[in-house]
């Protein structure tokens, strides 16, 4: 794994506007891709929250919702100082360190020896006038052109499970397209449960293409919602 610092990615700053969060890069404010997502769920997706959220009380959903963010944000960092060569390599014996555990599963079953070229880690991507968003890694993986996302979860994920996911990907493979005339063709998400169960899932070529067409008719929702308050 090395790094080719051949695109210039922006710097931002995000804010809350109305409640979600936003990104302000070159002087444009920019919906991020969560937020996108979020403003235009299905009835459907709505109704199971809920219900999940009735089924186990509004206390213990916000405890596993704060400790799976809390966790998820630990994790993040470690692979982000993984990528950067910044990893304090005192933490590695720290045993009780569930994040680390998770982050080191990302490492050694879906990092080493796969991803072979590093462009950006927490890189910021927009596409102008529409959206923007932090995608965790991209560059070449397994020889191709890729965003990596990683994810962490309670319990393994199943593939029908995970259509948000795979529309980040559409979404940031689409900026990243757009904007740098890249040639991004795979999306990868690299997860681990707190069992230490590593996942990966991949989508290629026209399956990425259908994700960030879906992604963009969700973009329209959102403007088109955005325009009737």
């Amino acid at each position: 794994m090395h790094w080719n610092n051949k695109f210039s990615y922006p710097k931002s700053v995000k804010s809350i506007v109305n409640g979600s969060r936003h990104y302000s890069i070159n002087q444009e404010r920019l919906p991020s891709v969560t937020t996108i997502l979020k403003q235009t769920e299905s009835e459907e997706k709505k109704a199971s929250i809920a219900n999940w959220k009735a089924r186990v009380g509004l206390v213990e959903a916000n405890r596993i919702k704060n400790d799976a963010s809390s966790r998820g944000t630990s994790m993040h960092s470690f692979l982000e100082k993984y990528l950067l060569g910044k990893l304090n390599l005192e933490l590695i014996e720290d045993e009780d360190n569930k994040s680390k555990k998770m982050a080191d599963e990302i490492i050694e079953k879906g990092i080493k020896g796969k991803l072979n070229e590093v462009w950006g880690s927490e890189a910021t991507l927009y596409y102008p006038g529409k959206y923007a968003g932090t995608c965790d890694a991209c560059g070449i993986y397994e020889g191709q052109e890729t965003i990596i996302d990683f994810k962490q979860s309670n319990k393994p994920k199943k593939e029908e499970w995970i259509e948000d996911y795979y529309l980040q990907l559409g979404a940031y493979s689409l900026a990243h397209n757009v904007v740098y005339n890249s040639c991004i063709t795979q999306g990868v998400i690299l997860l681990c449960t707190v069992d230490n169960l590593f996942q990966d899932f991949k989508i290629q070529g026209d399956q990425l293409k259908e994700y960030q067409n879906i992604f963009l008719k969700k973009v329209d929702q959102f403007y088109q919602q955005l325009n009737k308050r």
